[in-house]
């Protein structure tokens, strides 16, 4: 039996993220939504199943579509912001009614910030020794990325010394019929950028994607 894994600090992640990411693990990234557009694709997403949504903040408008998005949500749903790149957005977006932060990179001065003010961090991770430092700053899941680079065969290796209880969500390049491999090695969800959501795209049609990326999901885990 292989012994547990010590992490480099207690593991203690945002409830409320989790229990979300549990119910689905699909985290819908809709980037370039516009604020008047933002609501309609939020509850087509969560009528297909999705309970975390992200938009990200080089979309017009950003902390308005998070707004609305929340506001026509139930409480199960996160909703939050993609693309942080300094610390102190973490502030606008907790004002506007977000629970999540997500970034390309693991800059250790946004997660803290984040976890200082409540929300979940979702930190980009692209080597193990920033998934390590992610972690010991209080990452909740690591956002493997660029997927496409990585591929299966380092989320195996990665998950050989990453607690299992750690979420690794892969993200780049996911379509609903590649995840089983992704899943197979260790991945426990999914980042879905514009394969989903293209800006422009009406509420319908993030409604039949939704539904093809859920029917993915429990197909390749079977």
């Amino acid at each position: 039996m292989q012994p547990p894994i010590n992490l480099p600090v207690p593991y203690r992640p945002h409830a409320g993220f989790i229990a979300s990411f549990e119910r689905c693990p699909l985290i819908a990234i809709l980037r370039g939504i516009t604020a008047a557009d933002a609501a309609d694709h939020g509850r087509a997403l969560y009528e297909a199943g999705f309970r975390v949504v992200e938009v990200p903040l080089n979309s017009p408008r950003p902390f308005d579509s998070i707004e609305a998005i929340r506001r026509a949500l139930p409480e199960d749903a996160i909703v939050g912001a993609g693309t942080v790149l300094r610390p102190d957005l973490a502030n606008d977006v907790k004002a506007a009614g977000g629970d999540l932060i997500v970034m390309p990179h693991s800059d250790a001065e946004i997660v803290l910030a984040a976890k200082a003010l409540g929300l979940a961090c979702v930190p980009g991770v692209a080597t193990l020794n920033e998934a390590f430092l992610a972690l010991k700053n209080g990452a909740d899941v690591l956002k493997v990325f660029p997927a496409e680079q990585l591929g299966a065969h380092v989320i195996k290796a990665w998950r050989a010394v990453i607690a299992k209880e750690i979420p690794l969500v892969p993200v780049g390049g996911i379509a609903p019929d590649n995840m089983g491999p992704l899943l197979s090695a260790g991945a426990n969800g999914f980042g879905l950028g514009s394969a989903l959501y293209k800006p422009g795209q009406c509420a319908s049609v993030t409604a039949s994607l939704a539904k093809a990326y859920v029917d993915g999901l429990h197909s390749a885990s079977r």
